[in-house]
């Protein structure tokens, strides 16, 4: 990671690649960043690493960051779809399915390849009986913790 955010029991790291972000990753500890970066992406990780910071204070923050357009196709329109859910709201991997004319398990496996987690929310996309689903191909432990977090986070602040 080239930027660290600390955040409530976990840590968010940013890569930039090229003056693009390329991923937000949550981390269970505080690492140092060791990654080169280049110039043209300094200011950009600084940028994102603040925008993150400014959402954790405020949820309905929103964030202006030119990001990388990484994904198949279909993970996109998932994707998109996700960004389109409002702050505080969720949608289960099923309405979202059938929006885009696909299957639910589909949709679970672009929510679980999001490189750019809180800025996609795909944490706002949960089962279709309220549980909690998966999250970034975890159905347990740490990152399922994330998103319970993330989720009454947004409920907090909606």
């Amino acid at each position: 990671m080239q930027a660290v955010v600390p955040a409530p029991g976990f840590w968010l790291g940013v890569r930039c690649v090229g003056g693009e972000l390329h991923e937000i990753a949550f981390l269970a500890e505080e690492v140092t960043p060791v990654e080169a970066i280049d110039p043209a992406s300094a200011a950009l990780a600084a940028e994102a690493t603040r925008q993150l910071a400014a959402w954790l204070e405020d949820p309905t923050t929103r964030f202006e960051l030119p990001l990388a357009a990484a994904g198949t196709p279909f993970q996109r329109r998932v994707w998109a779809a996700i960004a389109a859910i409002p702050c505080g709201e969720t949608r289960s991997y099923g309405e979202i399915a059938r929006e885009l004319g696909s299957s639910a398990r589909a949709v679970g496996g672009a929510c679980g390849a999001n490189p750019l987690p809180i800025v996609v929310p795909c944490h706002r996309v949960i089962a279709a009986d309220g549980r909690l689903g998966g999250f970034a191909h975890s159905d347990g432990g740490f990152l399922l913790e994330v998103k319970r977090w993330l989720l009454q986070h947004e409920r907090c602040h909606a």
